[in-house]
């Protein structure tokens, strides 16, 4: 058995397939594997909880992880030993996200593109058909992610207790959250996954994009994305296009085209979710076994 999995600091998707491509098991889903966030107890947690990871965890000889938080050594590496610990008999590779969001968005295997992350967090970087390339290195959600379902959470969070947001769309926030300050800083400082847990909040924008607050909101993310990530690549941008991932991607389309045209870049294609495109990429690569 060979499991693709695709996580984010919300959620992961793990596929199982055999060495000719074809599923075995439905869709696992699990919370987000983040290692740079969550310690070593709380991914075993994580991976323990799922009753078909560890009633078939024998029979798994590969695993091909890619995660947000695995860009830098030591948070990949804690990753890989917590997954070697409980899929004793495989062969375990643990790449960072961008990675995936590349291999889920290019047209073709040597493409070279701008490939964006807008998911949970949000991050940037050029593929040159080989080689993965980044010049500014996160610094987290605290500090960055720009345009992610964090930074939208956040803004919400933040507007709503500042009263900038409209009265209709107020009453509306706080009948859908629990608002209460005790209960933000709850989550926000005693709790694993805060970035997640801001990133919950994200799905009140799309459910009123009708509102021009919201639009604009949406706009002010995208324009700082774009010109904090996006146009560090400002030559690479000129010949070829900008490919996105990620579901706040997904929902923000019409906004990513009007920001386009101000930025001067070609987007590419727009990707909900990435394990499709990886577990594809991983098919094909099993062929090249036999």
């Amino acid at each position: 058995m060979i499991l693709i999995v695709d996580s984010g600091s919300t959620k992961c998707d793990w596929i199982s397939v055999d060495s000719y491509g074809n599923q075995l098991l439905d869709k696992i889903k699990t919370k987000g594997l983040n290692p740079a966030i969550l310690n070593e107890e709380d991914l075993l947690s994580i991976i323990k909880s799922s009753s078909d990871l560890v009633d078939n965890q024998a029979e798994v000889s590969h695993v091909f992880f890619y995660g947000a938080g695995c860009g830098t050594e030591k948070p990949r590496l804690l990753l890989k030993q917590v997954l070697e610990k409980i899929f004793q008999n495989a062969l375990v590779e643990v790449k960072e996200d961008t990675l995936a969001a590349v291999r889920a968005t290019i047209s073709n295997e040597n493409e070279a593109a701008v490939v964006c992350i807008l998911g949970t967090g949000s991050n940037c970087s050029y593929f040159d058909g080989e080689n993965l390339h980044q010049r500014v290195s996160s610094l987290g959600y605290t500090l960055m992610d720009d345009a992610s379902g964090n930074y939208y959470g956040k803004q919400l969070i933040r507007d709503y207790y500042f009263n900038h947001m409209p009265e209709d769309l107020k009453i509306a926030f706080q009948e859908t959250y629990d608002l209460s300050g005790d209960t933000i800083k709850h989550h926000l400082y005693k709790q694993p996954n805060p970035n997640a847990y801001l990133a919950s909040f994200a799905e009140f924008i799309f459910a009123h994009k009708d509102s021009e607050y919201i639009k604009n909101l949406i706009l002010k993310g995208l324009r700082e994305f774009s010109k904090n990530m996006i146009m560090q690549f400002s030559e690479e941008i000129k010949k070829v296009p900008v490919h996105f991932a990620g579901s706040i991607a997904y929902f923000s389309k019409e906004e990513i085209y009007e920001v386009a045209d101000e930025f001067h870049f070609k987007v590419g294609n727009i990707v909900r979710r990435p394990i499709d495109g990886i577990v594809k990429y991983h098919i094909k690569q099993l062929a090249s076994w036999k």
